[in-house]
C-alpha cells in the first residue's frame, strides 16, 4: 500500500501579476495613510469654513471627524482583499520500481520537485499576462483617491487664491493620478500599480476627446438646425439684406465643390505619380522629393494663401481657381504620403509573380500594383479632401468671397462654406449669426460625409487585399 505524505496547507495570496505565485502580505503604509487622512481633513475643514463654518470648535471637529473616517475606512476595507487558500499537492513517496508489500510501508521516498520551483524559461506559456477583474478594494482606492485629490486641490485653490475652474480641475486630476498609484502599489505591486493607471489616463483622455467632439456637434446642430432648409440650400444672398428672413449659402456650396474639384482633379494624378516613383522607383531624387513633401506636410495654410497671392493673385486678382491653387498645395502632401503608406500594403508576392512572367515595371505598376490599392488610394484621395475643405485662411487670400453666386471660377471672386461661415459669424447681427451657424452645420456633414465613405472604401479594399492574399 502506498503513503503519501501531504504537505502542510499554506496560505497564499494569488498576486495579479504573477501566476499563482507566492506574495508577502500586505504592507500597510502608515505614513501614507495619515498623510491622505491630514489631507482630507485640511480639506473637509477648509471647505466648511468656505460654505460659512465659522465656529472654531465646529472647524476642529469637522476636520477631526474627517481624519478618523478616512483612517477607519481604509483599515476597514483595505484589509478585505480577497485571499484563496492553496492547497498543495500530495506526494507520493513509495518508489514507482520496486512496490512494497502489502501491509509494509516504503521509507524511501522519491525525488520530490520542490513546492515553488520555477519554472523553465522554455515551458512558460507564450501568452500575455491577465489582469485580474477591477473589485470592490480598486474601486475603494479610486475613492479614497478622489476624496484626497479634492483636498488638495481645495488646498491650493485657497493657497493660490486660484479662480479658474480648468486649473482646479488640472491639479485634482494631477494629484487624483498620483494617490490612486500610491495606493495601487501599495495593495498590489508597482507593475499592476502603473498598468491601473495608465489605463485610467488613456480612458480619461479618450473620454476628454469624445467629450469635447460630442459637444462641438451638439453646438453646431443645435444653432445650425432651426435655419436649415431647401431655401438656404438654393438661394444666396445677393438679394437678401442683413436683416431680412430668408437668404441661403447656395454660391456657398457651388464655390466648394468648385474649389475642391478643381483641387482635387489635380492632386489626386500628381499624388499618385509621386508615391509611385517614392516606393516603386526609388529613383535618385526620392529622398530629397521625400523631405519636400514632408516639409509640407506642416506648412501653415496661409503661407499657402500668401504663396498663391504672390504668384497668382497679384496680376490676375481673386477667383476660385486661385483658391484651388492654395488647395492643392495642402492637399499634395496628404494624397502622397497616404498613398505611399497605401502601396506598402500591396504584397510583395504579387510584384514578384508578375515580374516571373515578364511583365516590365510599368506593366507591373498599372495592371498589379494600382489596381490591388485602388480602395486605400481612394481613401487616400477622400482624407485630402477632408483636410481641405473647411480652410479658411488661404481662402482669404485667393478667393476673397462674394454674396452673389458666380458659377466661373476663373474669373471674379467666388466664395465657399469656409469663407460664408467665417464673415457672417462676427457679424453685430442674430439673423447671420444664425446663417453662420446654419452654414457650419452643412459643412460638417459635408465632412461627415467624406469621413464615412472613406471608411467605406478602407473596409471594402481590406477585403479584397485580404483575398488577394
Amino acid at each position: 500500500m502506498s503513503t503519501t505524505v501531504q504537505a502542510p496547507r499554506t496560505e497564499r495570496s494569488i498576486g495579479s501579476a504573477g501566476r499563482g505565485s507566492p506574495r508577502p502580505p500586505r504592507r500597510r503604509h502608515t505614513v501614507l495613510e495619515v498623510v491622505g487622512a491630514l489631507v482630507v481633513a485640511i480639506g473637509a475643514a477648509t471647505t466648511a469654513n468656505a460654505l460659512g463654518v465659522s465656529d472654531a470648535i465646529a472647524f476642529v471637529a469637522i476636520g477631526y471627524a474627517a481624519f478618523v473616517a478616512v483612517v477607519a475606512v481604509v483599515e476597514l476595507f483595505g484589509n478585505g482583499r480577497s485571499r484563496r487558500r492553496v492547497v498543495a499537492p500530495e506526494i507520493d513517496l513509495t518508489s514507482e520500481s520496486s512496490p512494497a508489500p502489502a501491509g509494509a510501508t516504503s521509507l524511501v521516498p522519491r525525488e520530490v520537485p520542490p513546492l515553488h520551483a520555477a519554472p523553465e524559461p522554455d515551458d512558460l506559456p507564450d501568452v500575455p499576462i491577465k489582469r485580474r477583474k477591477v473589485g470592490p478594494a480598486e474601486f475603494l482606492d479610486a475613492g479614497v483617491a478622489t476624496l484626497v485629490a479634492a483636498a488638495v486641490a481645495e488646498i491650493i485653490r485657497i493657497v493660490l487664491r486660484m479662480q479658474s475652474l480648468v486649473g482646479l480641475a488640472i491639479w485634482w486630476y494631477v494629484a487624483f493620478i498620483a494617490v490612486y498609484f500610491l495606493l495601487t502599489r501599495d495593495n498590489t505591486d508597482a507593475e499592476t500599480a502603473l498598468d491601473r493607471v495608465v489605463t485610467v489616463v488613456v480612458w480619461s483622455v479618450g473620454l476628454l476627446m469624445i467629450s469635447v467632439l460630442a459637444w462641438l456637434i451638439t453646438t453646431v446642430v443645435t444653432k445650425g438646425l432651426p435655419m436649415l432648409s431647401w431655401e438656404f440650400l438654393t438661394n444666396d444672398l445677393s438679394k437678401t439684406g442683413p436683416l431680412d428672413p430668408g437668404g441661403g449659402a447656395a454660391h456657398a456650396i457651388v464655390g466648394t465643390f468648385e474649389q475642391v474639384g478643381i483641387a482635387t482633379l489635380v492632386v489626386v494624378p500628381l499624388g499618385i505619380l509621386t508615391a509611385v516613383y517614392l516606393h516603386e522607383i526609388r529613383g535618385r531624387i526620392a529622398a530629397p522629393i521625400r523631405f519636400i513633401v514632408d516639409a509640407m506636410s506642416g506648412l501653415p495654410s496661409i503661407v499657402a494663401g500668401l504663396l498663391i497671392y504672390t504668384v497668382w493673385v497679384g496680376g490676375h486678382g481673386f477667383s476660385g481657381v486661385a483658391g484651388s491653387a492654395a488647395l492643392v498645395v495642402l492637399m499634395l502632401p496628404t494624397m502622397t504620403r497616404a498613398t505611399e503608406e497605401i502601396l506598402r500594403t500591396v504584397p510583395n508576392s504579387l510584384r514578384e509573380g508578375a515580374l516571373a512572367l515578364g511583365a516590365p515595371q510599368w506593366r507591373l505598376v498599372q495592371s498589379v500594383v494600382l489596381p490591388t490599392a485602388l480602395a486605400g488610394i481612394v481613401t487616400a484621395g477622400l482624407l485630402a479632401v477632408a483636410r481641405a475643405i473647411g480652410e479658411t485662411a488661404p481662402m482669404l487670400l485667393t478667393a476673397f468671397g462674394s454674396d452673389s453666386m458666380n458659377l466661373n471660377p476663373f474669373h471674379g471672386p467666388q466664395s465657399d462654406l469656409p469663407l460664408f461661415v467665417y464673415k457672417l459669424l462676427f457679424l453685430p447681427n442674430k439673423t447671420q449669426i444664425d446663417r453662420a451657424w446654419t452654414g457650419a452645420l452643412v459643412l460638417v456633414l459635408l465632412v461627415l460625409v467624406l469621413f464615412v465613405t472613406a471608411r467605406l472604401v478602407a473596409r471594402r479594399g481590406l477585403k479584397r487585399l485580404g483575398g488577394a492574399r
